[in-house]
């Protein structure tokens, strides 16, 4: 009867070791990212040069499922509900959050972030460029200038990492 309850114990110190490693690694990940949408990891992921490459083959309705590391250039004034990624080739990437599901903080331009799910190319109506440059906070003027569809490189994010500054 000794025995057993010394091996009982000595599983139960084993179990609590191991939740305690594994609640060592969360907390060593989110000290380094705060988390938005679905939590993602900070491997796999390729550089936005990359990406602006992979966007200059895609045609319009082309989808790569990818996980991007970039710069946020704009972020929706409004309620953070996009961003735009700079693609470090003059281009930038139109980020929105799948289902609208979750959003990001307003003042983040200028930081590194991590995304994860759908790039693609499309065509922007005039009225869609319109209401985005006035949440990004665009003059009346440069939003009347706006009189084409334009092609763009968009993405569409199920998860965000954004690196936090030490």
């Amino acid at each position: 009867l000794f025995l057993m309850i010394i091996a009982f114990m000595a599983c139960k110190q084993e179990e609590k070791q191991k939740d305690e490693t594994v609640q060592e690694n969360e907390n060593k990940v989110n000290t380094e990212y705060a988390y938005f949408g679905e939590k993602i990891t900070d491997e796999n992921v390729i550089s936005s040069s990359d990406m602006a490459e992979k966007y200059q083959s895609m045609e319009i309705n082309d989808t790569t499922t990818v996980k991007l590391i970039a710069t946020v250039d704009d972020v929706c004034q409004a309620k953070g509900c996009w961003m735009k990624l700079n693609l470090e080739n003059g281009e930038q990437a139109m980020v929105k959050f799948k289902d609208y599901g979750f959003f990001v903080p307003k003042d983040i331009a200028g930081k590194e972030v991590i995304i994860n799910g759908k790039a693609f190319v499309n065509e922007v109506p005039v009225d869609e460029q319109r209401h985005y440059a006035a949440d990004g906070g665009a003059t009346d003027e440069e939003i009347a200038a706006i009189t084409e569809p334009k092609k763009t490189f968009s993405f569409e994010a199920d998860g965000v990492l954004l690196k936090i500054e030490k």
